[in-house]
């Protein structure tokens, strides 16, 4: 494919790469900035924070970019099967998707059934965020992975 890059593949690197810079400012800065709010505000904003992020904008973009991945996955086994564009649907696949569903979905679950006013509300906000952070801070490298294999691979 010498030079050439198609659709699906230039598709899948911007989603990538949106998708691992979305995620970076969440572990970089809104986080941190959420656990430094007195008693347990940040939680509240964080409950705000998930209700709007099941919209569809975030969901296409998230999603979507694991549908053009399935999409490249079988473009590539049925064709040029370039390593570095296989581990990049791979790395996105199940480090950003599978990640989300498996682990910061039952967080945010979980947050979404804590109570801001209850007593020991700010102590159990804090461990989750710090529990999702974690999580999150993998899904932004499986995605930035995934962006810099498809990179590496639209060179092959």
């Amino acid at each position: 494919m010498s030079g050439e890059r198609p659709p699906v593949l230039v598709v899948a690197t911007i989603g990538s790469g949106l998708v691992a810079g979305a995620f970076a400012v969440f572990s970089l800065m809104v986080v941190p900035a959420l656990t430094a709010l007195p008693g347990a505000a940040g939680a509240t904003a964080m409950q705000s924070v998930n209700r709007t992020a099941v919209r569809p904008g975030f969901m296409t973009l998230l999603f979507g970019t694991a549908l053009v991945c399935l999409v490249l996955g079988g473009t590539e086994l049925a064709g040029a099967r370039r390593p570095a564009v296989l581990t990049g649907v791979a790395l996105y696949l199940f480090g950003v998707v599978g990640v989300t569903v498996l682990a910061n979905v039952p967080l945010n679950d979980a947050l979404a059934r804590l109570d801001a006013a209850a007593p020991g509300a700010a102590e159990a906000w804090r461990e989750n965020a710090g529990r999702w952070t974690r999580w999150n801070t993998v899904r932004s490298l499986a995605a930035t992975g995934a962006a810099t294999a498809f990179l590496l691979g639209s060179a092959d």
